[in-house]
Parts: structure tokens; sequence; C-alpha cells
């Protein structure tokens, strides 16, 4: 009788969480965290050139620096995140946080491709934290209010991203792009501290062990047929812009002569898409998640149109591709938003599992974007590797039209 009046306390406790209005400071501490978080996967879009010199890298390997800090992430999302619906939120985030501190550290001091690049796998593997608490908050959001929390919590998670690049530039540009991972380093480590001190718990009830929630993965997969499409429109989206932003870098140094400075500039401008994220929250709440999606391999394809058609090193061409970066964005961000809030959607139970099969299989997509533009920029140019990304977001708006429901 204890053990069952007990097990119905934690399911009112759990269900008076759930059912409570998110405080304003907590959606921000959300939103700010996942932002800090996640954009350590990003300081080295825009570094790969000094990178690759200072470690040694050809420039055909230059693209693992990504991708190999993309496939931790998968790994964590995979093996690490669905422990949230097992393990207190709170003290998973927290070790979590500690690993990406750790790999921080060792970056820093990576004066070699092997410890950069173990480095790199082990900061996307901790930096899975970011998607503990992406479905912690929809957890403590009303259902008719969790597209617009997911959406803003997302949007610090998205600037992250954005300006990740910028800031890595920036200081790269100052100090040497060591510096970032030092700054971040100390940063990572004084939110470690601050989350253990304010979050408030959320202890799942689990109904199976650790064996038995990896093994439902693959179930989950099978028979959740929203997850599977949103999937894979955010993976072909994903690895488009994993194309894009490895790149860029590369292209606009090589074509446009701009420095580290000049080419954070550029990647500033792309923190404008952002605005897409909680828009798409706000107006899929309205119902609108199915015509926005088609929205947002639209808006991907012209970005890629914009940058095969205007080639030449004008300051009129930088302009339009700054334009396609804007948009590339806007259409990835504001996906992201829909297809988070639609698997938020199908049960709390499984929340952290579904979001983690969402979020390794997207990335899957954005590794396999890294990795096909280092080699289709270094063996095919900017013009192979613009028309890649066109055909990627075209071929998925094609999928997209076989949508009977809204998804």
């Amino acid at each position: 009788m204890n053990q069952v009046s007990q097990l119905d306390r934690v399911h009112q406790a759990k269900d008076s969480l759930e059912s409570q209005t998110i405080p304003a400071w907590i959606t921000f501490l959300l939103a700010a965290s996942c932002g800090l978080i996640v954009a350590n996967l990003y300081y080295a879009q825009t570094l790969i050139g000094p990178i690759a010199a200072a470690t040694h890298l050809s420039s055909g390997a230059a693209g693992l620096i990504v991708t190999l800090t993309q496939i931790g992430y998968v790994l964590g999302l995979l093996f690490v995140v669905p422990l949230s619906d097992i393990i207190e939120n709170r003290r998973l985030t927290v070790i979590s946080l500690s690993v990406v501190v750790v790999a921080l550290v060792a970056a820093t001091l990576a004066s070699n491709a092997a410890l950069f690049l173990g480095a790199s796998l082990f900061i996307g593997l901790g930096s899975v934290a970011a998607q503990v608490l992406v479905p912690y908050a929809s957890f403590l959001a009303a259902e008719e209010h969790r597209g617009r929390v997911v959406g803003n919590v997302m949007s610090g998670l998205l600037l992250g991203i954005m300006f990740a690049r910028p800031l890595a530039s920036f200081v790269s540009g100052l100090w040497g792009w060591h510096a970032i991972y030092a700054i971040s380093a100390v940063v990572i480590a004084l939110l470690t501290i601050l989350l253990s001190r304010v979050l408030p718990q959320r202890q799942p009830v689990p109904s199976m062990n650790y064996g038995g929630l990896i093994r439902s993965l693959g179930t989950l997969l099978k028979n959740t047929p929203v997850l599977r499409r949103r999937a894979i429109y955010q993976a072909s989206l994903f690895g488009t812009f994993s194309l894009f932003w490895t790149t860029v870098s590369l292209r606009l140094a090589d074509t446009y002569h701009l420095s580290q400075q000049g080419i954070a500039l550029f990647a500033l401008a792309g923190v404008a898409g952002a605005v897409a994220s909680p828009i798409a929250g706000r107006w899929a709440d309205r119902g609108w998640t199915r015509p926005l999606t088609g929205l947002a391999f639209v808006l991907a394809a012209v970005a890629f149109l914009i940058a095969y058609l205007f080639q030449n090193d004008s300051r009129v061409t930088l302009g339009l591709l700054t334009l396609a970066a804007i948009l590339l964005d806007m259409g990835v961000s504001g996906n992201l938003v829909l297809g988070q809030r639609a698997i938020y959607s199908l049960g709390n139970e499984a929340r952290g599992r579904l979001n983690g099969l969402f979020m390794a299989i997207f990335f899957v997509g954005g590794a396999i974007g890294s990795s096909l533009g280092g080699w289709s920029y270094a063996y095919g140019g900017w013009g192979m590797t613009t028309l890649i990304g066109l055909a990627v977001p075209v071929l998925a708006f094609l999928y997209y039209l076989t949508e009977k429901k809204q998804a």
C-alpha cells in the first residue's frame, strides 16, 4: 500500500508540474542555456581553415572538424537523451555539461588533429544536454501554449547556433582559434553550477530499464509515422544547412577575400533567420503546420538557387549570398520548431526518446551534409556544392507532397 500511495503521489506531482504555467524566467533561462550549450557544436564552422592548418588536416578532410562533433551529438541523442525518461533531468543535464567542460578544455589545449577531433566528438556527446532541456520545457508548458514555449526555447537554441559562427570568428581574429574554446569552457562551467542550483527537479516515473529503453527506440520509430516524416523533413534541411555553413566560410575567403572579422559579419547576418522560430511556433498552435512545412522547403531551395546563379566576386553577389543565408536559416529554424511541436504532442512518457530519435536522425543528415560539403567544395567547387544543396530540398518537397494529413 505504501508503494502504491507513493507512486500515486509521484504521478500527481508530475501531473501538477506539467499542468502549471511555465514562469517567464524559466523559459528565458532554458532558452539561454540551450543557446550557450549548442553553440559549442558550431564554433568550428567558420574556423575550419585555421583549425585545419594548425592541426595539419588536408582540405578534403577538413569537413571532419564539424562532422565528428555532429557524430558525437547523434550518439548522445540515441544513448544519453533517452535517459531523460528514467533519470532526474537536472542531474542528467549537469553530468552531460561536465563532459562538455572537460572536452572544451582539451580542445583549447589541442595542437594536433587526433586530440582536437577526439575533443570534438565529446563536445558533441555532452552537448545533448540541450535536448534534455527542450522536452523538459515542454513538460512545464500547458498543451495550448506548448508551441509558443518550445518556439521560444528553440529560438534561444537557434540563436546560439547562429551567433556561434560570428562570435568564433571575432574571437579568433583577436586571440586565435583556441580562445573561443577556453572562453566557452568557463561559460559552460558557470552555467552548470547555475542550473544545478535553480532548475526545478523533474523525476520521471520509469516504466522500463535502460536496456528496454534503448530497445524501444526501434519500436517507436517503426510505430510513429509522424516522427519518421518530420525527422526526414528536418534531416534534409539540416543537411543542406550544414553543407552551406561548412563551405561558405571557405567561399568567402577564397572568392571575396574576407578576413575572419568579415566572415563573422556575414555569419552575423544569418542570425536574422532565427526570427522564424517563435513565429513558426505560434502559427503551429493555430494549425498551420503543413503549409509552413512546404514553405520551409521552398525557402531552402530558393537560397541555394540564388547561391548557384550568382557566383561572381561583386558586392551585389555577396549581398545576394547573405540573403541566401538568411532564407536558408529561416527555413531550417522554422521547420525545426514545427517538427518538435508535432512530436511533443505524441505523448509524455516517451517524449525524451521521441526527441532523441528526431534529433539523431536529422543530425545524421547534418553530419552527411558537412562531410559532403567538404568533399564537394574540394573537388567540384562552389558550383557543385550549391547544386547539391538545391537538389536536396527539392527532393524533400516532392516527398512532402505525398503527405496526406497534417504531421
